[in-house]
């Protein structure tokens, strides 16, 4: 994808789609959503990162930085192969996830349509799971027997398995894949799945002209696959416990900082051997999306270590990261690289050097633009081509929601600048940002929809309520799409023909 195409698009978790099944997945509602991107003009589709989620909830803190979500496996596609019964929901909610009900009830389903496929799967299909396996293995063969393990271990994490598995002796990891092989097939059923349905999705996207977004977080979660399979990567100890954590130091938004308690990476080790483990992690990005965000960019250029000791942020230090060294080494295996740089937050000279260096477009957020005066650099009239502008992303409130809360100071800029009040806030913002001069521009869905606070994704440091939001076509109508398609194709961002001028 060309990153200085001027285009546009929709920021929406997949989980978000509407659905029966209790969260949006793969199946017909995603087809859906692109039809109705295609119908309001746009070119991009913006997901947050697609692989398992974590502690609460969370898709940034995932067990594997390579594997899919299992729950976001559609189950009509399994009915359809005939290894599922239709099921019969539990009339789930339509606004909102939850979790603790609908995980284990997919689950369950899962698992009878891989006892399905294990019993009356065709030959066809039967070698093209045995030929997908075999191309995957690098990745796969390490997440399936973690999962089966942990399993094993009533959930318990891999440091807790006791020493022979937690030391990967090689004798032991054998008998484990032996005694749990039924387990260690249902994984990799279940990842077999989700990349055979990513990838229909994805085609059926690419052939209306829409591109897929994707987001890589910066940094993996300690009750890992990834952890567990290359321990060497990470600041341990003996005990395989993190010594150093990352996050972010305090600042205006928090007197304790973030302490995010993802271990570190021991850069060193991982420049020793050409950095192969990111090209590998990049390359796996790459076959589910054809541009995508990194997380925390800065922290390629310098990160804040954290004593894992340090309950909060108040103590640490900034180490330099890997740099320049990191990008040039995954272009020579991988080619250009079609990444979006997430520079937010505490910028500093050398973190705008590096992402010009390697020709990363940076973001701004149209949202915190509003703080200062006419020279702020998020402003419209200050941004450059080279910028993916947002009104907002997962980790900020809805545009009406911060109408609502913001000073009264940025309020009344923000309503003369943008020449708006309350009612059509979320329309001026999303005007501003398809009419600046930034490449590209993108809008979550609920500012498109004109949502409140209370439709919010995300509020950073706060554990419990995220990532549960949902839409429903309800919700939508005929003239979000209409108004949207008017201002991309005005904004020259898309078919100009949309606005139907009189001749």
């Amino acid at each position: 994808m060309d990153l200085n195409e001027r285009c546009s698009g929709v920021l929406l978790h997949i989980t978000s789609l509407p659905g029966p099944h209790g969260a949006g997945d793969l199946g017909p509602e995603a087809y859906r959503f692109v039809d109705w991107l295609v119908s309001a003009g746009q070119t991009i589709w913006q997901m947050l990162p697609t692989t398992p989620i974590g502690p609460g909830d969370s898709p940034y803190q995932g067990e594997s930085a390579f594997a899919g979500s299992p729950w976001m496996v559609a189950l009509e596609p399994l009915v359809a192969k005939g290894w599922l019964a239709a099921p019969d929901a539990p009339g789930f909610a339509a606004d909102k996830i939850d979790y603790r009900h609908v995980l284990p009830w997919r689950e369950a389903q899962l698992r009878s349509a891989a006892a399905g496929f294990a019993a009356q799967g065709s030959a066809a299909d039967r070698a093209a799971f045995a030929a997908w396996c075999a191309r995957e293995a690098a990745w796969l063969d390490d997440y399936a027997l973690f999962m089966a393990l942990r399993t094993a271990h009533a959930g318990q994490p891999w440091w807790r398995w006791g020493a022979p598995l937690t030391q990967r002796e090689p004798a032991a990891l054998r008998s484990a894949a032996a005694e749990n092989a039924e387990e260690v097939s249902f994984w990799r059923f279940v990842q077999w799945q989700f990349d055979e349905q990513f990838g229909r999705l994805k085609r059926y996207a690419n052939e209306r002209g829409v591109r897929l977004m994707g987001d890589l977080p910066i940094f993996v979660a300690h009750d890992s696959a990834d952890c567990w399979a290359r321990p060497d990567l990470y600041f341990f100890d003996a005990d395989y416990q993190p010594t150093v954590v990352a996050g972010v130091p305090p600042d205006d938004l928090g007197p304790l900082g973030q302490r995010w308690g993802n271990p570190l990476y021991r850069w060193d080790r991982m420049a020793a051997d050409g950095f192969a483990w990111w090209s590998a992690r990049i390359s796996r990005a790459l076959t589910q999306a054809d541009v995508f965000r990194i997380d925390h960019f800065r922290g390629f250029a310098g990160y804040f270590e954290i004593p894992a000791t340090c309950p909060d942020a108040t103590e640490g230090r900034w180490v330099e990261g890997p740099g320049l060294a990191l990008f040039t080494a995954i272009r020579q295996s991988l080619g250009d690289l079609p990444i979006v740089a997430e520079d937010l937050g505490i910028i500093t000279d050398d973190v705008h050097a590096l992402r010009e260096a390697c020709g990363f477009p940076g973001m701004a957020i149209l949202q915190f633009a509003f703080g200062g005066q006419g020279d702020h650099p998020y402003l419209p009239h200050n941004l450059k081509p080279g910028t993916v502008a947002y009104t907002g992303t997962h980790d900020n409130d809805t545009v009406l929601g911060w109408w609502h809360k913001t000073s009264a100071r940025e309020r009344a800029y923000a309503g003369s600048y943008l020449a708006c009040s309350e009612r059509d806030v979320h329309w001026a913002m999303i005007r501003a940002c398809a009419n600046s001069v930034a490449s590209i521009a993108i809008y979550p869905m609920q500012d498109v929809l004109g949502l409140p606070t209370q439709h919010r994704m995300n509020v950073p440091g706060v554990m419990g309520g995220n990532w549960e939001w949902r839409f429903h076509w309800d919700m939508v109508g005929a003239e979000p799409a209409r108004v949207l398609g008017l201002i991309t194709a005005a904004a020259g961002r898309g078919d100009f023909t949309l606005l139907r001028l009189p001749t």
